[in-house]
């Protein structure tokens, strides 16, 4: 198992710059950070933007795993994402995760465009994911598709596509499908749930849905498997036993990864401290 922790963005650099470089004496495999315009979770909170976060990030850490937690098409293009994708892996030197996800509101609202439903947002999202995976491969790439086009899109000095990992977000049946099929990885974050025990449930059913799906790959590649564990109605920081017992049956279904997310102080993602401190401490394998 791997681990990870995500940094939400609301707050100036000088205040997070300290959690990052923490993450990574903690041990912690990966960290993440939010892409929104506006997170819904926190929608009247200073926000600051994605790609800059993990680039600064990049500058203060040597060795773990940076990741967008997720990017989606309601704001960007895939041409310019994947030039910023490209020079993010740079700087990092190849320690880039680029989490995709279908995207939804409030950021689908704020640059005025029509609404979209539920289906679009996936037609959109892999659309955009086939367009991205091509144009950090092949130098010269052009496209006219649904909802995006682009007209000889450069790529000069070879692809970077092998160094750079898409890890696509999914929790309807058809997204788990699409990412089992397409992705470098999937992570969820599960369904609606009353208790933890529903929960794992929902989850379980996802997984299988994944397995049947990730079996059909014509590359026969193996797909690391990501769980959003503070997505559940418990959040894993509230003991040392709840997290051994949410990483452990994580396990069981066959994730490869789990993501945590950083102590806050208040709603979402209240937790003390100190318990990731104590996790960390005995180390987090």
């Amino acid at each position: 198992m791997r681990f990870g922790i995500c940094i939400l963005p609301e707050a100036p650099w000088r205040h997070t710059r300290p959690r990052w470089q923490r993450a990574e004496e903690m041990g912690f495999d990966h960290a993440w950070t939010y892409d929104h315009l506006v997170w819904g979770g926190l929608p009247d909170s200073q926000w600051f933007s994605c790609i800059p976060t993990l680039t600064a990030a990049a500058a203060v850490t040597s060795r773990i795993g940076l990741g967008a937690f997720v990017m989606s098409p309601n704001f960007r293009h895939p041409a310019s994402l994947a030039r910023e994708v490209q020079t993010v892996a740079d700087i990092s030197d190849g320690r880039l995760l680029v989490g995709l996800g279908a995207g939804g509101s409030p950021d689908d609202t704020i640059l005025g465009q029509p609404d979209v439903t539920v289906r679009e947002r996936v037609d959109r999202l892999q659309e955009f994911t086939r367009l991205l995976d091509r144009m950090l491969t092949d130098d010269h790439v052009s496209d006219h598709g649904e909802f995006f086009s682009v007209r000889d899109m450069r790529l000069v000095g070879g692809p970077v596509r092998d160094r750079i990992p898409l890890i696509l977000a999914g929790n309807g049946p058809r997204s788990v499908r699409f990412a089992a099929r397409h992705g470098d990885g999937w992570v969820t974050t599960g369904a609606g749930a009353d208790n933890l025990d529903d929960w794992f449930g929902g989850v379980a059913r996802s997984c299988r849905i994944f397995e049947e799906s990730v079996a059909d790959r014509p590359d026969g590649k193996a797909v690391d498997r990501y769980l959003s564990v503070d997505s559940s109605p418990r959040n894993s920081l509230e003991s040392v036993g709840l997290f051994d017992e949410i990483v452990g049956r994580a396990g069981e279904l066959g994730f490869t990864d789990v993501i945590v997310h950083w102590p806050r102080d208040t709603e979402p993602y209240r937790a003390r401290l100190e318990v990731l401190e104590v996790i960390a401490q005995r180390g987090l394998a």
